[in-house]
């Protein structure tokens, strides 16, 4: 399989694989967007990491495939490829990615759909979709923009330029910058620690705040309401608050 999906101790990992370069062929988006559904649907996955492996988190689509399509086949296939990229980002659970190597177009707009972005310090992004005659197309004109800003998406996007990791960081496409040999332990440590925490709290603070980015302030205002009036209905809710008047803040168990 060219992702697959390993679970350990309430951490799922989509873990590219298909070497050398991770290039996102069809087969490979189809059967992303098949895992990311999965991983929403089990309750044993509690947060999950993306990770390419140690050399390479994605370099991008496969250019000989698309090489072979016209504009006919992409007006057909554009719509499954935000899909599959799309699915990721509703996973309803923490999302880090764990970016190693490259991550370019494709690989970049993957990394967008993740809550939390971990880059190696030898890593490089970039969206190069201008170089090809192209622009991005599994939502990277829209996420980038919403995360760096448009000014910088536009650099980005217009050049075709890759950014290392420190300037990443600077821009805020990413969010840590570590050692190479240690981006999947700390994404996955990321990933556990919020694996312990309540499952639903942690669900409708993802949805509010992804939901209120995308609308007007009321709008976002009433969905919070709901979500935290709602949450007074959970177990959750209930071992969290006895806990801090019994023990003190930060000491609740949530499994």
């Amino acid at each position: 399989m060219t992702v697959n999906l390993e679970v350990a101790e309430g951490v799922g990992t989509l873990r590219l694989d298909r070497p050398p370069m991770n290039a996102l062929d069809v087969a490979m988006q189809d059967r992303l967007k098949e895992l990311a559904e999965e991983a929403t649907r089990r309750a044993d996955v509690r947060a999950v990491v993306i990770y390419g492996g140690e050399r390479v988190f994605a370099a991008g689509a496969d250019i000989k495939e698309m090489q072979d399509m016209d504009h006919a086949a992409m007006v057909l296939r554009a719509r499954a490829l935000q899909d599959s990229f799309t699915a990721v980002a509703r996973i309803p659970k923490p999302v880090v990615a764990a970016i190693t190597g490259y991550a370019l177009g494709g690989g970049c707009e993957l990394a967008l759909c993740a809550d939390y972005r971990i880059a190696a310090d030898n890593a490089k992004l970039g969206q190069p979709e201008i170089l090809l005659g192209l622009i991005p197309g599994a939502g990277g004109t829209q996420r980038l923009p919403r995360l760096v800003g448009p000014s910088k998406a536009k650099d980005l996007i217009f050049t075709g330029r890759q950014v290392r990791a420190d300037e990443a960081l600077a821009i805020g496409l990413v969010d840590r910058v570590v050692p190479a040999a240690e981006v999947y332990e700390q994404a996955h440590a990321w990933a556990a620690r919020l694996a312990q925490g309540p499952a639903i709290a942690l669900r409708a603070a993802k949805e509010s705040i992804d939901t209120g980015v995308e609308t007007d302030l009321d709008t976002g205002l009433a969905v919070e309401r709901n979500w935290f009036a709602g949450l007074f209905a959970t177990e959750d809710r209930e071992r969290g608050m006895r806990s801090f008047v019994e023990e003190g803040p930060g000491k609740a168990k949530f499994l």
